[in-house]
């Protein structure tokens, strides 16, 4: 479908007052071929790669914003899972490996690089176990390394060892950047089937059937939907899902016109557009303000999963429209920290972790940024990354836990990260213990849905 000039003028009047931007082109590296017995011959291997791939990677998308006049928020680079290519390494190795990849992230000028990851739904080996106690050092002695951990799938069940583990590698996590209002944890995500092709950070990897390299994008412009919704006044719920549609139709042209752009200059192939709405602490970019423009008084109060439910769906029957190479999570995303609405409604008291579980049932991702007191037991966040991983896998769909237990903060409190992390106040968790569900151990069987053959 070609792109019309006067479409893109469009696109580009949303940019100056509806905070549309491209939130990010990430370049997927696989790394599969950079082993080597010798481990200062593997960090050489993965160094060079990484530069050889995305040197001009800022430079070339900042051409492109140029050349559009749409920004790009965020350059970044995906890995392969780290524990795939390199499972024999110790945790000692890792985190040599960790380091590496923090050095090249700072030589090609990017601020996140993420596939510090191990994908174990069904089952860890030695080496995955390595990787997964290596990440609370990994994830402290580092500024740009992110991480994530599969621990369930619809196909596998719940890997309840592998959750019991990241429960604990949480904690740890958060006690050693505690000095940084525990921001270790905001560079770790815990996910319930996992897609290859994600270009949003923390959670993103480059999956083992993509490519030797590729460009995905994800777009934005909560604020865009918002300006539209606005527009359209009094109007139906049918007429309003299609406002969205046509909405999200034109910015997901603009996000694959620019990918599209942005992996040519750098000679690689275009993988995917992610059509998530992604806010940011900006005021009016805001999937909070959504809900409450389209009638909620605020978010938790009762139709605030049903608002939510029809504003995902029209997200993604747009973006199929508007693109063939759809991918990613695409939908909306609810991460606390950073959507002040999200902040505004959590701290009044009517948003609990217990309605934003509910939400996650039907949005993209799941609980995302959201920061519980530092005494939270290690066996209540297990307890919450099941009821998560239990969503994704019964219903097939992507969820994951982005979980800050804040080192000494308790319920009231803040943590403030700044940028597009944000500020997320520390939410009341319930006092009751699980310890004996989450410490029977196991894998809980995949579900019926899973026999598809």
């Amino acid at each position: 479908m070609p792109y019309e000039f006067e479409e893109i003028l469009e696109t580009i009047r949303m940019t100056e007052i509806e905070h549309f931007d491209i939130r990010t082109v990430t370049l997927g590296i696989s790394l599969r071929d950079c082993h080597d017995r010798n481990i200062e011959v593997t960090k050489q291997k993965i160094y060079d790669k990484i530069l050889h791939y995305g040197k001009n990677h800022v430079k070339n998308a900042k051409e492109v914003e140029s050349r559009f006049g749409i920004s790009i928020a965020n350059k970044r680079v995906s890995l392969t899972p780290i524990s795939i290519p390199f499972d024999s390494c110790s945790l000692e190795e890792y985190l040599e490996i960790a380091k590496t990849l923090d050095k090249a992230a700072e030589e090609i000028g990017i601020d996140y690089i993420a596939g510090y990851s191990a994908l174990v739904q069904k089952g860890m080996t030695n080496g995955e176990k390595e990787l997964i106690k290596s990440i609370p050092f990994a994830l402290s002695q580092t500024k740009r390394v992110c991480s994530s951990v599969n621990v369930a799938s619809t196909k596998a069940g719940i890997n309840m060892d592998a959750i019991r583990m990241m429960a604990d590698v949480i904690k740890q996590t958060a006690e050693l950047t505690k000095d940084r209002d525990s921001i270790g944890c905001a560079k770790l995500v815990v996910f319930a089937n996992a897609v290859e092709d994600n270009p949003f950070v923390a959670g993103a990897f480059h999956g083992i059937t993509e490519p030797e390299v590729v460009l995905n994008v994800g777009i934005s412009g909560p604020g865009v939907v918002l300006e539209a919704i606005k527009e359209a006044g009094n109007v139906d719920l049918q007429q309003l899902a299609e406002v969205i549609k046509k909405t999200i139709f034109k910015i997901t042209r603009a996000g694959e016109l620019m990918g599209r752009n942005v992996a040519e200059k750098n000679g690689v192939p275009f993988g995917i557009v992610d059509i998530s709405l992604a806010p940011t602490p900006a005021e009016g970019d805001s999937i909070a303000d959504i809900l409450k423009i389209m009638g909620v008084e605020d978010v938790g109060a009762p139709g605030t999963t049903a608002a939510l439910a029809m504003l995902n769906d029209a997200v993604k029957k747009a973006g199929l429209m508007a693109s063939s190479s759809v991918g990613g999570m695409s939908g909306a995303f609810i991460p606390v920290s950073e959507d002040q609405g999200m902040i505004r409604a959590a701290q009044s008291g009517n948003l609990s972790l217990e309605k934003l579980e509910a939400m996650t049932a039907v949005c993209s991702v799941g609980l995302d940024m959201i920061a519980v007191p530092g005494d939270t037991p290690a066996s209540t966040i297990a307890g919450i990354i099941s009821d998560e991983s239990a969503i994704g896998v019964i219903n097939d769909k992507t969820t994951a836990v982005r979980i800050i237990p804040a080192y000494g903060k308790k319920f009231g409190d803040f943590v403030d990260y700044g940028g597009l992390l944000g500020k997320a106040p520390i939410m009341e968790v319930r006092n009751l213990s699980c310890e004996n569900f989450v410490g029977r151990g196991g894998r809980i069987p995949a579900p019926m849905r899973s026999l598809t053959n």
